[in-house]
């Protein structure tokens, strides 16, 4: 494997290791991580050693996969760069923001820091993106962030929607097809569980 495809492989797997401590508090385990990264299993271990000798990751056998401090500010570096991107193309280019995901995935790795930081300049330095997801800033902290599941909600509590999961394009084409968006106000028991279950509001009453 080429320099360039290892590291973009490796900045792959540090976000994606990152994207499920930040949506859930279980851990994560080698065959979780295969199974969200849609890679064979003896794969993703491979890489995990690799991460590990590199002091990014902390892993021991059968037990779960942790970012070091160092693994953590690589992914947040790329979190950062995704969520810009995406903001960048509905905002500048009209994308909507179920086709986002898959171009930023390209252009987080080749955009030079340069033309990111002109990027979030000319944005206003969002602190969300277009699915309500955290920007972090230069520095890497993350801005606050508050809001509960709307699937685990009493039926009829109401709440305005603060971020949205982008797993499942699918749920974001339905959400758009209902008009409903971020700042939308939603009620507990309106959607179906499975959209449910991508959807955080604030906000709440009863």
């Amino acid at each position: 494997m080429r320099p360039e495809r290892s590291r973009t492989a490796a900045e792959d797997y540090l976000k994606a290791v990152y994207a499920h401590s930040e949506w859930q508090a279980g851990a994560l385990g080698s065959s979780q991580l295969a199974q969200r990264m849609g890679l064979a299993p003896s794969t993703v271990t491979e890489m995990v050693k690799k991460l590990v000798a590199q002091g990014l990751v902390e892993h021991a056998p059968y037990g779960a996969i942790e970012l070091t401090a160092s693994g953590r500010a690589e992914a947040l570096r790329m979190v950062r760069r995704h969520r810009l991107v995406e903001t960048w193309l509905v905002q500048q280019f009209g994308y909507r923001w179920d086709e986002v995901h898959d171009e930023a995935e390209v252009l987080e790795h080749v955009l030079s820091d340069r033309l990111l930081d002109a990027i979030d300049a000319q944005l206003g330095r969002p602190v969300r993106d277009p699915h309500g997801d955290p920007i972090p800033a230069a520095d890497l902290t993350l801005p606050a962030f508050h809001g509960e599941l709307l699937a685990d909600l009493a039926a009829g509590s109401r709440g305005r929607v603060v971020r949205i999961s982008d797993r499942d394009p699918e749920v974001l084409r339905v959400l758009a097809a209902a008009g409903i968006g971020l700042d939308s106000e939603v009620v507990a028991g309106q959607l179906d569980a499975h959209t449910a279950r991508a959807v955080w509001v604030a906000g709440l009453s009863a």
